[in-house]
């Protein structure tokens, strides 16, 4: 007896596994990439006073404006997750509290 041939729908579900290992494969090898370029890139000596400019308390635009700036400073990467979170915490004890 011959052996039967797989479905249509199984053969599917096969492809889209490998294409889902591969993605998964692909993410980590980029992953590890950019944590060795960023283990490689020279530091500036930046401090967390550096990711929050100024003193004392701060008005709302002023806050809106510097947290903006912090968030888009985080997606692009030039600041890591424990500053970003560091350096949020610290705008917000500087809002004025009424």
């Amino acid at each position: 007896m011959a052996k039967q041939r797989s479905s249509f729908a199984k053969l599917q579900r096969d492809k889209a596994k490998k294409e889902r290992a591969a993605m998964k494969r692909a993410n980590r090898q980029q992953r590890k990439a950019n944590l060795e370029a960023e283990a490689l890139e020279p530091t500036t000596g930046d401090d967390d006073s550096s990711l929050v400019p100024g003193e004392g308390e701060l008005s709302a635009p002023e806050l809106l404006a510097l947290i903006e700036d912090l968030h888009k400073r985080r997606e692009a990467g030039t600041i890591s997750l424990e500053d970003f979170e560091e350096a949020k915490v610290e705008l917000f004890a500087r809002l004025p509290v009424d």
